[in-house]
């Protein structure tokens, strides 16, 4: 269970990012429906997994965390996207990138683990 704690560890920070990001983007930008997009995927991402955690079997903590890969993958095209529109820049861009594309790695390999183990 210790990669599920630095899953957990590791959405969460990326969702408190991810927050920040917001009151920039609705603030500075005056972009509230990527945004709102953005966040509510890249939230769900640690939401799901916390939840996956305490699932009540095996299926159900499969199911969660494949949920979880799903709003990363959302997530990471709203990241994208705000790189190609210039909302937020190539260098702040890739970092996000780089820690969303990570946690999905995590994920995949939570997922191949569970499945195999299942």
């Amino acid at each position: 269970m210790a990669q599920n704690s630095i899953l957990l560890d590791k959405s969460l920070l990326f969702a408190a990012r991810i927050v920040k990001l917001n009151k920039y983007l609705i603030k500075e930008k005056k972009e509230h429906i990527i945004a709102r997009q953005k966040i509510r995927s890249a939230t769900s991402i640690g939401a799901n997994a916390n939840e996956a955690i305490y699932g009540i079997s095996k299926a159900d903590f499969i199911n969660k965390m494949q949920i979880s890969l799903k709003e990363t993958a959302e997530t990471e095209y709203w990241i994208r996207l705000l790189i190609l529109s210039d909302y937020i820049s190539d260098k702040e861009g890739k970092s996000l990138l780089a820690d969303c594309l990570e946690i999905k790695r995590i994920l995949i390999s939570t997922l191949n683990t569970a499945k195999e183990n299942n």
